[in-house]
């Protein structure tokens, strides 16, 4: 293996990182910690109420003998649950190097049938959650080499748009261009600022509630006819986290296999 191609492949390692991904005891954010860690990132598995799921989840990742992983209890969309978690990555790794935010909810109403509640609820879990916990982040990431990686939605491109995802576009729609003001904010500091915005996925925050007529259709748009899976999204999420992304700052990486173009 020559010199260059040794290096490469150490640019997107994360090895001794350490990262916290919200919500991630099943479904996109489980794959991204499994990914991480196998990148060398020690990782907190974020979960809410299935602590069966989540201890399953570091199980594995410690078998797997590269980055250690520990569970954290919290809801990450609550401001002092986020703080907690942030405390307690402190507490078992000393440091803090990567934050996904990762967890979230998703809505499926028209103006017609919104109530005040659906709207504050959207805004709570997926923008101001997200940003006071990254917020409270910065006292620990290091500056230059910090990294932010929110989440939206291929659903917030114009081509996408749907008449029921009222207040889950809305807010998806905030997230990144939050994300795009502290690329501004922080990138003097070294620290960069990302989103990545999956497209439809077979995970059950998208599929619940949806008959399989709906399904087939939603696969047919996409040029791969199929729904993308947590797998093809963790890969982008990892290389954000890793050195090679240091001149990636402020940018929203739709990941959905052409069903946005």
């Amino acid at each position: 293996m020559s010199a260059a191609h040794r290096s490469s492949l150490t640019l997107i390692l994360c090895i001794g990182k350490v990262a916290i991904v919200t919500g991630s005891s099943r479904s996109i954010g489980a794959s991204i910690v499994r990914a991480l860690a196998v990148q060398g990132a020690n990782v907190v598995v974020n979960y809410v109420n299935n602590a069966n799921a989540a201890t399953k989840v570091v199980d594995e990742i410690n078998a797997l003998g590269k980055g250690k992983a520990i569970a954290a209890k919290g809801d990450a969309t609550n401001l002092a649950d986020g703080r907690a978690i942030i405390d307690e990555t402190i507490k078992a790794f000393g440091r803090l190097d990567i934050l996904v935010l990762n967890a979230g909810i998703m809505g499926s109403k028209t103006i017609s049938d919104i109530t005040e509640e659906d709207f504050d609820s959207h805004i709570q879990a997926n923008v101001k959650g997200p940003l006071f916990m990254a917020k409270a982040a910065l006292d620990h990431l290091p500056s230059p080499g910090g990294r932010i990686i929110f989440f939206s939605s291929s659903l917030t491109a114009a081509s996408a748009v749907l008449p029921n995802a009222l207040c889950y576009v809305a807010s998806k729609g905030a997230v990144e261009q939050l994300s795009r003001v502290l690329a501004k904010d922080l990138g003097a500091k070294g620290l960069t600022v990302n989103t990545v915005s999956p497209g439809p996925v077979n995970t059950p925050l998208f599929t619940n509630g949806k008959p399989p007529q709906v399904i087939e259709m939603i696969k047919s748009l996409n040029p791969s006819k199929r729904l993308g899976e947590p797998d093809d999204i963790s890969p982008i999420v990892t290389f954000l986290a890793s050195p090679a992304a240091q001149w990636v700052n402020g940018q929203n990486l739709r990941v959905n296999g052409g069903f946005v173009v």
